[in-house]
């Protein structure tokens, strides 16, 4: 399986569009769409943070993701945009959701953080109702801008639809989503294996290539690239046969630009390939950089792997 071509395509698409995630004039208005604004840069930055760590320094990947972080930094003019995102907004939990993504890559701002600690102090804060697998975001958040978390971990993940280990059959889109965020936020995204539970570790270990499997029958691409991210952060992936063909369908799936929809597969007239120009930017950011995000976990695990002897093929 050529994982790192897939890794290579889809960061080349990123890099020609890296425009597309420049934040408008609406990122600070009153009725601004933070799906279309925030979360693009943000998910950006999370996934060019977490690749640039798993990455060695001399990869020519290591520099484009760091460019892409730079440029993303930038759109925040270096940070001075959270204070006054907080100040619309001050118990909202998506600013410091964005602005982990950057701390965790070295992009501080001293002010925005005090400040935030300042909120995170209150009731308000501590008592916001959220959905148990985004309490778990919260608390990563926290952690990486230097706030005490106002909870811990296991109490969090106990409440999730995953940390609940259940009936694999009651497996579907939204838990999907759910379970791919849940083993994202205890493992740091992919950098700390270990923080999975043993007992979590085994349960995924077992179904997760079903799981897999069903997603990308289904053409869901997305979620596929999602759930190919989570088993290279598991303690002990599943087995190449388990993701060698998974690979293979993700990379058919791939537009020759390197973009990957989000799902299905537009075919030429031909029906020899697929083609992504049917596809709108919203359609495809966010699987192309899951695919970058999929690819550069495996590469590493792989080449982990191979170092320690066990001679894994790339």
């Amino acid at each position: 399986m050529n994982v790192r071509a897939v890794e290579e395509a889809a960061l080349d698409w990123v890099w020609a569009h890296r425009d597309r995630f420049a934040l408008g004039e609406d990122a600070l208005t009153a009725d601004g769409q933070v799906n279309r604004t925030w979360k693009p840069l943000g998910e950006l930055t999370r996934v060019c943070a977490s690749v640039s760590l798993c990455t060695p320094p001399s990869d020519p990947v290591r520099a484009r993701v760091s460019d892409l972080l730079d440029f993303a930094w930038r759109q925040t003019r270096e940070g001075e945009l959270f204070p006054l995102m907080q100040s619309l907004e001050p118990f909202a939990t998506y600013p410091l959701e964005v602005y982990a993504a950057f701390a965790s890559a070295g992009f501080r701002h001293s002010g925005y953080e005090a400040s935030a600690a300042v909120v995170a102090r209150t009731r308000g804060w501590r008592l916001t109702e959220q959905y148990p697998t985004r309490r778990l975001g919260v608390l990563e958040a926290e952690r990486h801008s230097g706030i005490p978390p106002h909870g811990t971990v296991p109490q969090a993940l106990d409440r999730t639809w995953l940390g609940g280990l259940p009936e694999p059959w009651t497996f579907e889109r939204a838990a999907g989503y759910a379970l791919t965020h849940v083993v994202f936020h205890v493992t740091d995204w992919g950098g700390r294996p270990e923080g999975v539970p043993p007992g979590l570790a085994d349960y995924l270990l077992h179904w997760l290539p079903p799981w897999l499997d069903t997603c990308l029958e289904a053409r869901m691409w997305d979620l596929g690239c999602e759930l190919l991210a989570v088993a290279a952060s598991l303690p002990r992936p599943p087995g190449p046969d388990a993701l060698d063909e998974a690979w293979l369908r993700l990379a058919a799936a791939q537009d020759p630009s390197g973009a990957i929809p989000e799902e299905g597969v537009v075919q030429d007239a031909a029906g020899e390939h697929p083609v992504i120009d049917p596809y709108d930017f919203t359609d495809c950011y966010h699987s192309t950089l899951m695919g970058v995000f999929a690819a550069a976990l495996t590469t590493a695990r792989l080449r982990d792997a191979d170092h320690a002897g066990q001679g894994v093929p790339g």
